[in-house]
């Protein structure tokens, strides 16, 4: 059997019927702040982590995601919950955070996102992973903006429980 380098294939992009991802598929008019289960993969749960409302017309700037992305994947990795913890990043659409875990314990997801928000609230000193050979842009942080930046979320979390992980219909 020869295999064929993707150059050399018959296969055009008109061959592939494109799927539409859970994330878009979610009402980003019917919810605001708040930690939301976006999808179930097997064994991993990715959780929203919506620190302000979509199309709200306030976004997180990039350096600030950039300080809760280093900040929060660096105490997730750390936590009780650290081998659990797959990814922790950014969205693109700068309204919130993604979390992968591998595992299903919905209260423990909480817990984990909670003791995250509050590391970043309650932050000093130099931010993990923002030096030059450590991160490929090192010099755009503002641990100032990170900080205010979760507090409505951290505020939601409040009495936060499993049932409130659902995105309204």
């Amino acid at each position: 059997m020869k295999i064929q380098s993707p150059a050399a294939s018959t296969f055009t992009k008109e061959d592939i019927t494109m799927q539409k991802i859970a994330s878009f598929q979610v009402d980003h008019r019917k919810f605001g702040v708040g930690l939301y289960i976006s999808r179930i993969d097997g064994d991993i749960v990715t959780y929203d982590l919506r620190m302000v409302k979509p199309n709200g017309g306030t976004y997180v700037s990039n350096p600030s995601l950039h300080t809760i992305e280093h900040l929060v994947a660096t105490y997730a990795r750390s936590s009780f919950m650290g081998d659990k913890v797959i990814y922790a990043g950014p969205m693109g659409c700068r309204t919130g955070f993604y979390l992968l875990l591998r595992d299903d314990n919905k209260e423990a997801a909480i817990r984990l996102v909670r003791e995250c928000l509050e590391f970043v609230r309650d932050f000093e000193g130099d931010i993990p992973g923002a030096t030059e050979p450590e991160c490929g842009n090192y010099l755009e942080h503002d641990l100032e903006s990170a900080k205010v930046d979760v507090l409505p979320l951290l505020e939601r979390l409040e009495g936060y429980r499993a049932e409130d992980l659902t995105y309204p219909q």
